[in-house]
């Protein structure tokens, strides 16, 4: 008998081996019309996969994660057999599911254009019609090989070639249409009848800059009608919070050209919010005990040797020099650490200086790959809240909750802090080349880091290959309007620079002794917070955070004067104010100044300069009327001061 252990631990015995689907099917017809494939021993496969042993089972729909992707992945491929009927000479690349649908990859000899995504469309809805037996194949390698030649596939040949000798090479064939793919897909092409193509773009092949520029078309598919329209619905609302679309139409960045890509220009408007940002982490780290440093923009590769850098970040580093030509070799840093650390050795130190909390605003420069970058989320040149905190073993829980405490406040305060999740990043013991070298420390330190977080009550996730080369993280992620996510903040263990860069203290008992480093920042990357900030208030900043705090608008010209008295009023109680004098209709540059999200619009005509008076509009209460200018003052003043979202 074959022990099939179900999801919820109830057990179904077989006498002779059985598919996936018809274990569904022995469960409830129901479920098996909704099945998508099915989760063996934690492997994910075919519903006419057949199980011959004791196993677990979960069947998997399309409310789980297995099920979507199932899904879309066979809607990529009905994606890239229309394309071969319409586009026979073009090369297939690859085409995965992904979070919010799928993509594939195409080597064309023009890029495609949105009136080839409507005839395209129309070719998937033929091949759903069809009705198309979805069917698994296996070859050994050298016949893998021959039929990608004979079908002049060279991205699947390459993709061949670079499988390990032992594995299964497997193909999936819906009528004339075969592709090599390990799946799992539908059974047949029929149920895939809510979808749509939404995006093209550009796409190296294999993500490197170096190779060829494929075209790749993104899309979506939904069991329901009603789900895709949703799906469509939001992405509309996506593109209009767009930060990259958005950033720009509001003044508050812009990109050029001669400059460089990934080096965006903030304009005045995006600078004033960085401003704030930045001196509101400085003042709440100052009043935390942090200890500000300044310091330089580059270094010696010596530094960068020590820390370890030098051999496994140097390919992300800009370098200034050659080492095989110049006596010295300088490089752009491209985090502050070693630097911090040089702070720490600049003298003797105790027990009793420690725990040391050190904070930086510190510009940095990464070496991103060009098609990595993406308006202000990934950069070349970039400023974060950089901080690193020397600690006893004896301290380091306490200075690790007092640093998530720390970025909560920060997270609260922005009013973000619902749209993170954490993420807790540990090292491949498989992949040693990537980190330091030292298994029985990284593993005690990330016991001590599993161990905090669940005192802390995180509720979080782990990722093995994430951390840092020296030492194990804490993440923090959030996604972008596009589903895209991304770490924001980190926090990290440090087990071993400290001895590399000779950073002691003399205990209690007269010995030196290595102090543990927590690498953190409160606030992360300003641009790409910045980028975050945009996306989630759709422009619409908290009035404390808004680059205009109040637009002052004089009816006429006639009023300019008590326009210019109120303006010098706010301001001098520290408000950002922006006072249109333009010869244009009031209602016109009302609605300018609602488009431009300013939080407050003040409007001023011949009864508000004789009663010192204002006539306000707010984003959060319409039209108010007329109230007095020093009420609004106050008002306005005790809005900012509590940071009110």
């Amino acid at each position: 008998m074959i022990k099939v252990t179900l999801k919820d631990g109830s057990i179904k015995e077989f006498e002779n081996p059985i598919s996936v689907l018809d274990v569904a099917k022995s469960i409830s017809e129901g479920l098996a019309r909704v099945s998508l494939a099915g989760v063996v021993n934690d492997t994910v496969v075919d519903l006419r996969y057949i199980i011959d042993k004791d196993c677990t089972l979960s069947i998997a729909t399309f409310d789980t994660q297995e099920g979507k992707d199932a899904f879309r992945h066979t809607t990529s491929h009905i994606l890239a057999q229309a394309v071969k009927r319409l586009f026979p000479e073009a090369k297939l690349a690859i085409g995965p599911s992904i979070e919010s649908g799928y993509y594939y990859d195409f080597d064309v000899e023009r890029p495609f254009t949105f009136e080839d995504l409507e005839k395209i469309e129309a070719e998937m809805k033929k091949i759903v019609k069809e009705d198309l037996k979805i069917e698994r194949f296996e070859l050994p390698r050298a016949e893998a090989l021959k039929l990608m030649e004979e079908q002049g596939e060279p991205y699947k040949v390459e993709l061949i070639n670079d499988l390990p000798e032992d594995e299964i090479i497997s193909f999936y064939k819906q009528g004339d249409f075969v592709d090599l793919c390990a799946g799992p897909h539908l059974m047949s092409t029929k149920p895939i009848k809510a979808f749509k193509l939404t995006k093209i773009a550009g796409a190296y092949w294999r993500g490197n800059e170096k190779n060829k520029m494929l075209s790749r078309i993104y899309g979506s598919s939904f069991t329901k009608k009603a789900d895709l329209d949703a799906y469509l619905e939001a992405l509309e609302e996506a593109k209009k919070r767009d930060h990259n679309k958005l950033g720009r139409e509001l003044e508050l960045f812009t990109t050029a050209e001669p400059v460089g890509q990934g080096l965006p220009i903030l304009l005045p408007k995006g600078a004033r919010i960085v401003q704030t940002l930045q001196r509101f982490v400085e003042d709440e780290e100052e009043r935390r005990g942090y200890l500000l440093t300044k310091t330089p923009l580059m270094a010696k590769s010596d530094l960068y040797k020590i820390s370890g850098h030098w051999d496994h970040y140097k390919d992300g580093m800009f370098v200034l020099g050659d080492e095989e030509h110049d006596e010295e070799v300088f490089a752009l840093r491209p985090m502050t650490c070693p630097f911090q650390f040089m702070a720490y050795k600049a003298k003797k130190r105790s027990y009793r200086d420690l725990p040391l909390r050190y904070g930086e605003t510190s510009t940095l420069f990464r070496n991103e790959s060009s098609g990595e970058m993406h308006g202000l989320i990934r950069v070349r040149q970039f400023t974060i809240s950089e901080g690193h905190l020397i600690v006893r073993p004896d301290q380091l829980e306490e200075e690790f909750k007092g640093v998530v405490d720390l970025i909560n406040f920060m997270m609260d305060t922005l009013g973000i802090r619902e749209d993170i999740s954490y993420r807790f990043s540990k090292w491949d013991p498989n992949n040693k080349a990537k980190y330091i070298d030292k298994p029985k420390e990284w593993e005690e330190t990330q016991d001590k880091m599993r161990e905090i977080l669940n005192h802390l009550g995180i509720d979080y996730t782990e990722a093995e290959g994430e951390a840092a080369f020296y030492g194990p993280k804490l993440d923090l992620q959030f996604k972008n309007v596009h589903g895209k996510e991304d770490t924001i903040i980190t926090v990290q263990i440090d087990f071993s620079l400290a001895e590399r860069f000779g950073m002691n203290y003399i205990d209690k008992d007269g010995k030196e002794k290595y102090p543990y480093v927590i690498h953190r920042t409160s606030l992360g990357c300003y641009e790409r917070t910045l980028a975050m900030l945009i996306e989630k208030y759709a422009g619409a900043f908290p009035t404390w955070l808004a680059p205009v705090q109040a637009k002052i608008l004089p009816i006429s010209e006639k009023y300019h004067d008590y326009a210019e008295e109120v303006s010098k009023a706010l301001q001098n109680r520290g408000i950002k104010v922006e006072t249109d004098y333009r010869a244009e209709k009031i209602g016109y540059k009302i609605r300018e100044a609602r488009n431009e999200r300013a939080p407050y619009i003040l409007v001023v005509g011949e009864k508000e300069a004789e009663n010192r008076e204002v006539a306000v509009r707010s984003r959060k209460n319409g039209d108010e009327g007329a109230v007095a200018l020093d009420s609004f003052i106050e008002r306005i003043v005790k809005e900012i001061e509590t940071k009110e979202k």
